[in-house]
């Protein structure tokens, strides 16, 4: 079965830069979509906020810190129609990992289980702007064992991503950044990174 950004995606995938939507493409069975690079800024700028992001850290969700340079890996899957994947940040003293599964709803909008028991749940949709990949959450909900809680609008967090293909790099380029309520930029990530696909048993 075909990546759930693909099929959300439809006619609009040849809208992206190429090298873009081979990013969002389905990978082929016995294959994975390994990217490297570096992060040139990534975590919250806020102390005071970090002990809750040790939490999420330990939830595989968003890590507590606020860094420069973090070299990142990014291994990509389609699985079962379903996009698999984790990314390894390489923080000072500790390697962090954050796993996510996207798949493709009613109506086109992408679900995105995050964490390593998909602790945090997002609904959101797919766009193109200038050869670009748009990310923008609909819903955000927490799943705490048998508990489902979502987050009521007037608390609920602004998150953005954006993906895109850099000519003057010649790299894939990632920014990825969550406003809250009252609080404004609380978490954020940028970096260049490129990207191979590669066989599960070379």
């Amino acid at each position: 079965m075909t990546s759930p950004y693909e099929r959300a995606l439809g006619p609009r995938i040849d809208d992206l830069h190429p090298q873009t939507a081979w990013y969002f493409r389905t990978i082929p069975a016995g294959s994975v979509g390994v990217g490297r690079g570096v992060f040139t800024t990534a975590g919250s700028r806020h102390r005071w906020l970090h002990p809750l992001f040790r939490i999420a850290e330990a939830a595989g969700v968003a890590f507590a810190g606020w860094e420069r340079d973090v070299p990142f890996r990014i291994e990509n899957r389609t699985v079962g129609g379903c996009a698999v994947a984790a990314r390894w940040f390489e923080l000072p003293g500790r390697t962090w990992v954050m796993p996510d599964v996207v798949a493709l709803g009613p109506g086109g909008v992408l679900r995105n289980e995050i964490g390593h028991r998909g602790t945090v749940v997002t609904t959101f949709d797919i766009g193109v702007r200038d050869g670009a990949v748009v990310l923008s959450i609909r819903r955000v909900g927490l799943r705490l064992g048998p508990l489902r809680l979502s987050t009521p609008g007037f608390l609920r967090p602004t998150i953005a991503l954006v993906e895109r293909w850099d000519e003057e790099r010649e790299r894939h380029h990632v920014a990825m950044t969550i406003d809250a309520p009252l609080l404004g930029r609380v978490y954020e990530y940028t970096g260049f990174f490129e990207y191979t696909i590669e066989s599960e048993h070379p």
